[in-house]
């Protein structure tokens, strides 16, 4: 059992400070990647990257296998399906895989603080509450069980869907939300553990969910190519579109994400495009149709009008939100899994079937960093607020953590 001083403020400075004049430089001059062969030619024992600064393969094998993380944790031994970290102490990370459980780690070290057991089969959504006083698991098992994340203490198990999808935390309050295979959505109060609502509209599994950042709606998509937004107090849908209206996806919804002010929303579908909806009427405001793939992975930007999208064609695409035109494309060797935008940088992160992890400029698709150190895909990534952390997980078993600055 681990020492509840994991949590000591010495320890967190430690880790997130130990770059501070190198932090200076990136905020102010951004990030280039690194290349300490001057002369450009490969280094005997270093992998070889394409003109894009993808890595070349052969026989679908890296020449080398290169490792560019700082730490990492190994205790899953199965795929790590999803990560995510402390709101408030970001060297405290929480994985979950495909070995049933979920574990409490410290990036800047590995250090296990707590193993989260319970679940009878794989772990596919993890998350802390909006304070981190809490740490959840959502299970293909139908449950969500719930613990306190400085002392480990079990809290609740939340039982009533199907296989678990995902979850999400209320942006404000400790309530927690979790959409399941059987096409339902379900609410409860934590730590009660009190049911609060059942969510039920769509016709196939619940590919993707959340609150709106302002907590005053819920927005859920299905594989039935359905997009609906609830009313969280009283379970109604307010807006409901679906392949019936031939301007909207006609094949399954695989992702969704809410710009900060809670008025727009982006899809992703396996129809290889993306929609921009308005939350408030529920227009369709635009198609984004540059993918010649599935789109698994979309986003907005906090600070600039843009959005992006990432597909399993491998390509990352960057869009000007208020003329709906593409701005410009990223390309990863493999489909893209997740991206997510930084945020107080103009920069979007991708992770990607080729066993990479990519930081890219969204404003002029420039690759600003390029980490390895996965074995095979990789499945899901968290940064930390200040951009300059990294975790990942794998279908390696693996979680690796990943610095913008090397000590």
């Amino acid at each position: 059992m681990a020492d509840p001083s994991r949590y000591d403020e010495d320890d967190h400075e430690e880790f997130l400070d130990a770059d501070e004049v190198a932090e200076e430089q990136i905020l102010e001059e951004g990030v280039d990647i690194e290349d300490d062969n001057e002369d450009g030619d490969a280094m005997e024992g270093e992998p070889q990257f394409d003109e894009d600064g993808n890595p070349i393969e052969d026989d679908d094998e890296m020449v080398e296998l290169h490792d560019d993380s700082v730490q990492g944790f190994f205790a899953h031994k199965e795929p790590v399906y999803d990560v995510a970290l402390h709101p408030i102490h970001q060297n405290i990370c929480v994985s979950g895989g495909g070995d049933d459980k979920s574990y409490l780690w410290r990036l800047y070290d590995g250090e296990q603080l707590y193993e989260f057991a319970g679940h009878t089969d794989s772990v596919t959504s993890v998350g802390f509450s909006v304070d981190g006083t809490y740490v959840a698991s959502g299970s293909m098992d139908g449950k969500v069980r719930v613990w306190k994340s400085e002392t480990g203490e079990f809290v609740c198990e939340l039982d009533g869907p199907d296989e678990v999808v995902w979850i999400n935390w209320h942006p404000k309050g400790n309530i927690l939300l979790a959409g399941a295979t059987d096409s339902s959505i379900w609410m409860w109060a934590v730590p009660s553990g009190a049911f609060m609502n059942v969510f039920n509209g769509h016709s196939g599994p619940v590919t993707a969910g959340q609150f709106t950042p302002d907590g005053k709606k819920i927005v859920t998509t299905s594989e039935d190519g359905s997009f609906i937004v609830w009313d969280p107090k009283s379970a109604t849908a307010q807006i409901r579109i679906t392949s019936e209206d031939a301007r909207f996806h006609q094949d399954a919804i695989t992702c969704v994400a809410i710009n900060k002010d809670s008025s727009l929303a982006l899809t992703g579908s396996a129809d290889n495009t993306a929609k921009l909806i308005n939350l408030h009427n529920g227009m369709i405001l635009g198609s984004f149709e540059n993918h010649t793939d599935a789109v698994e992975a979309v986003g907005f930007s906090d600070h600039l009008n843009l959005a992006a999208t990432g597909s399993l064609d491998g390509r990352l695409n960057i869009w000007d939100v208020q003329t709906m035109q593409l701005r410009t494309s990223c390309d990863h060797r493999g489909g893209i899994i997740k991206l997510q935008w930084h945020k107080n940088q103009p920069l979007v992160t991708t992770c990607s079937a080729d066993r990479s992890v990519q930081v890219w400029d969204g404003r002029t698709g420039q690759n600003v960093k390029l980490w390895l150190g996965h074995q095979d895909s990789v499945l899901t990534f968290a940064m930390t607020d200040d951009g300059l952390t990294c975790v990942t997980g794998s279908d390696d078993g693996c979680a690796l953590v990943f610095r913008m600055v090397d000590n």
